[in-house]
Formats: C-alpha cells, structure tokens, sequence
C-alpha cells in the first residue's frame, strides 16, 4: 500500500509517512524482483486471489490517484515489468486532496482523465475509492450507495473500461459497505488491516489486507514486512 511516490514537500506538516521517495520505490521493486517475485495489479492478482493459480507475487496498489504515481511510479514499474493498481476518487480527478489538504498543508495534484488513461495505456490498473473520499461508516445507506455505486460508475463512463477493483478510503468499512461494493459488482476491494492475502476461502476477497510501505521504511525493514510473517502477526 503506497499513496505519494514522491520527494516530502518542504511544507507537509503531518502524514510525512504517505511519501516514498521515487529511488526507495525503485529499490523496492528491486528487491522484489532479486527475490523472484513479480508485481502485479489487484486484476493480474485475481487468478491467485481466487486460488486458481499460484506464483509469487506481490500485489501493489496506490491509494487517490496522485499525478506523481504516473509520473514517478509507473516509469519504474516498467521497467521491471510490473503493473500496479491505483485508486481513485472520482469526483476530484484533475482537482487535488480536497479531503485533507487543509490537515496536510498542501495541494497535492490528482491525475486527470487523460492522465489516468495515460496510467492504463502503461499496462497499469484503474480502481475505485469511492466519489469523495469519505468514512464509509459514518454514512447511511443512500449515502453509501452513492459514493460507491456512483464512483464506479462515474470512472466507468469517463475512461469507458469496466473498473472491478474497490478500496475504502482510510480502510473504514462496516459490513453494509462490504455488502454495497458486492452488490455493486466489484471483483475485490482492499483494506487498511495489516498483513498478507491469502488466497479464498481463507480471506474474504471484499476485505482484503495490505503491507503499508512508508517514508521511514528502509529496505530490510521492506523485505521483512513483504517477505516474512512480521506483519501476519500484527494483523
């Protein structure tokens, strides 16, 4: 789970964490790639996921669709052959982090409609993080159904590819959103619950966990968080 793949702007006063700077992820692909795995989108990672294939892989995603993950990102993963799943708020595409920018101090720039369709010509994957960034929880029924639904189906119209792959902003979810991102047709949606996927049965595919990777991780702490049991255990 990443967010900004980018240097800490000098002006970020909290949430510094969310960067990692473009040589740290190009390290991290590295590494995974050293050790034989192969990075792939949440789509690639279905067949896995459902248990009808098995291979090392590591699924890697990026929450809200900042212009430094086209930038920044995709060029890396490219290089390695990797592809990656980026998430999207629908209703702020081309504006910036409405949601918390005051908090952060800073207006960090979202992709645009033609730069998400740039993102996907590169071989990468188009999610949904619903239409506003919102608590999911804190929303009654038609709100949830809105910001889910209605994110869905707005990226679907904008950039005219199916989107099956859902995250909830902050990882807050209760079981009516679990059951509004099913109804609505998704394939799988992420958490923010630490650990690693196994594949289904034995993890619910609408509450799939993930390994946050940080500004403040350095590569073993990587490795040891992708590559072992160190964050099973603090699920």
């Amino acid at each position: 789970m990443y967010h900004n793949i980018a240097r800490v702007p000098q002006d970020v006063r909290v949430y510094r964490s969310l960067y990692v700077s473009p040589a740290s992820f190009a390290r991290q692909l590295g590494m995974l790639k050293m050790f034989g795995y192969r990075g792939v989108s949440m789509a690639d990672a279905m067949p896995y996921l459902r248990g009808e294939k098995e291979g090392r892989i590591a699924v890697i995603t990026l929450d809200d669709g900042y212009v430094d993950n086209l930038e920044s990102a995709m060029p890396a993963l490219q290089r390695h052959g990797f592809t990656a799943t980026c998430y999207v708020v629908s209703s702020l595409v081309g504006q910036y982090n409405v949601w918390d920018a005051d908090r952060l101090g800073v207006r960090k720039p979202m992709m645009s409609i033609d730069q998400l369709r740039a993102w996907q010509r590169g071989g990468m994957e188009v999610g949904a993080h619903t239409r506003t960034h919102v608590r999911l929880s804190q929303c009654d029924p038609q709100q949830q159904r809105d910001e889910i639904q209605g994110c869905k189906a707005e990226l679907e119209d904008r950039l005219g590819t199916r989107i099956t792959q859902f995250c909830y902003p902050y990882g807050d979810h209760d079981d009516r959103a679990v059951d509004t991102v099913r109804e609505a047709g998704f394939d799988a949606a992420t958490t923010t619950h630490r650990g690693r996927a196994e594949a289904a049965p034995s993890t619910d595919l609408m509450r799939l966990p993930r390994i946050q990777v940080a500004r403040h991780h350095v590569l073993p702490q990587v490795a040891a968080k992708v590559l072992s049991g160190y964050e099973d255990k603090r699920s």
